[in-house]
């Protein structure tokens, strides 16, 4: 008896110090504070940290970016990276906002402008820029082209004046306000070029037949041309195409019809040949592909190219997944981006499954692809599947095999499927009406020998 008493003290003892001692530091912390805050005086509860000046500075700081329209879920991430704007003036930075929202730029540009280029709050460049705000309304430049314009000259210190003398000379050439704002936006890089350097591209156009009248056209619809060298970028392109068996005038009336062609690599578009001469697909394919010329289906080729190297895919795995599938030529690019959209955001599958499966991008995706995920999701969440289903096994099985394996056991998922399901009539073919006269075969009269013959080679055989 005694000794069981003593084994129970024990066990009490050492349940009683491991509670204690298991006891969180911060729980700990937190009581002795709340035990010593009895016996001292205000001013000794929130001791003062080394950093309290930062802390105080990030909310006053936070709090005026968020009262210009800030979003307050990008503070913490905008405040950590760009901690210099700490030790700015607030005052300072207040006026710099104001300055910035006098050019009437819009909010969510205006945020985008801040996010990617806090340095536009230096009050100093801004006191120059304040200036010119008439001159902006004199050209006619929109709040876009502002946007655009002030984030290029602070990174690169362009001042006011220098910035008009390009606006001046964009407007010599014979430019359209509209042609000139579309330059600003999409290539404000345009600003640190000579006016020499502009007329270089010019004559390149003019050079290739391209009238002075439809050069601002082709500005207009692809300004970055401007950004390419002629020695370096341009007269080669042309080279290679000439090189393919292109004449000039063939050459000239793909530009007018897609400026962007001049923004091809080197050697880019002799892949992208190489890659239709390998094609093995079905004839009416092939001849939709080519049906614009071989020119304009090897840009094709590229602009696919491009967007599924856009999400991820590298320039071989895209060229493999086109040869594979070679109707993504002819689809339309916003229709393979829906479905890529979904292969990523909905169906949670990488960008690599399309190498695997290129035959994903060929099917329908309000047909094929949404019925049937849309089944395998819904068996997934009721613990209906003995295993995870992959892309292969979602896309090449035939539609019958797939009702068979997946609808039919759960009629549930009929209406999910459509396809086969109960409420949809399916309409079959038929064959016009005495058709079937045209493959009925030609009888021959029988003779009495015809039929003796056939009786005793059937009683033979019994």
């Amino acid at each position: 008896m005694k000794k069981t008493q003593d084994m129970a003290f024990k066990f009490v003892t050492r349940f009683t110090l491991h509670r204690f001692t298991s006891i969180p530091k911060q729980v700990l912390s937190i009581s002795s504070h709340k035990i010593q805050s009895l016996s001292t005086t205000p001013d000794s509860l929130f001791p003062v940290p080394q950093n309290q000046s930062d802390y105080r500075k990030s909310i006053s700081l936070a709090n005026l970016l968020q009262r210009y329209g800030f979003p307050p879920s990008q503070l913490p991430s905008f405040l950590s990276k760009y901690h210099f704007l700490l030790n700015s003036d607030l005052n300072e930075l207040e006026r710099s906002l104001a300055v910035i929202l006098s050019f009437k730029i819009p909010q969510k540009s205006f945020v985008s402008l801040i996010h990617n280029c806090p340095g536009i709050l230096d009050s100093q460049f801004l006191r120059k820029w304040k200036e010119s705000v008439p001159k902006f309304e004199e050209f006619g430049l929109s709040p876009s082209v502002i946007t655009s314009v002030l984030e290029h000259c602070r990174r690169f210190q362009i001042d006011p004046d220098r910035f008009f003398e390009r606006v001046v000379v964009l407007e010599g050439l014979g430019f359209s306000d509209s042609t000139v704002s579309r330059v600003l936006t999409e290539f404000p890089k345009v600003i640190t070029m000579k006016e020499i350097e502009i007329n270089r591209r010019t004559e390149f156009l003019v050079g290739i037949g391209i009238s002075k009248d439809v050069i601002e056209w082709v500005f207009n619809w692809f300004p970055g041309i401007l950004g390419f060298s002629v020695e370096d970028k341009l007269k080669p392109l042309l080279e290679e195409f000439q090189n393919l068996g292109f004449s000039r005038d063939e050459i000239r009336e793909e530009i007018l019809r897609e400026p962007r062609i001049l923004g091809m690599e080197l050697g880019e578009l002799s892949r992208c040949f190489q890659l239709l001469r390998s094609l093995k697909c079905r004839e009416p394919i092939k001849e939709k592909i080519f049906n614009g010329g071989a020119f304009r289906a090897g840009f094709e080729v590229k602009l696919r190219v491009d967007c599924l190297c856009k999400h991820g895919l590298i320039r071989r795995e895209a060229f493999k997944v086109l040869w594979k599938e070679p109707r993504l030529i002819i689809y339309e690019i916003e229709e393979i981006e829906k479905k890529i959209e979904f292969l990523l955001n909905r169906m949670r599958f990488d960008i690599g499954c399309l190498v695997e499966v290129p035959e994903y991008l060929g099917v329908n995706l309000e047909k094929q692809i949404i019925p049937r995920y849309s089944v395998i999701e819904f068996l997934s969440s009721k613990g209906g599947l003995g295993c995870d289903i992959g892309l292969k096994d979602l896309i090449k099985l035939s539609r019958l095999r797939f009702y068979n394996l997946y609808v039919k056991p759960y009629p549930e998922c009929e209406k999910l499927f459509g396809r086969f399901a109960g409420d949809v009539v399916i309409q079959r073919q038929r064959h016009p009406d005495g058709l079937w006269k045209l493959f009925k075969p030609p009888s021959y009269p029988q003779s009495k020998e015809d039929v003796k013959n056939i009786r005793c080679f059937v009683e033979s055989l019994v």
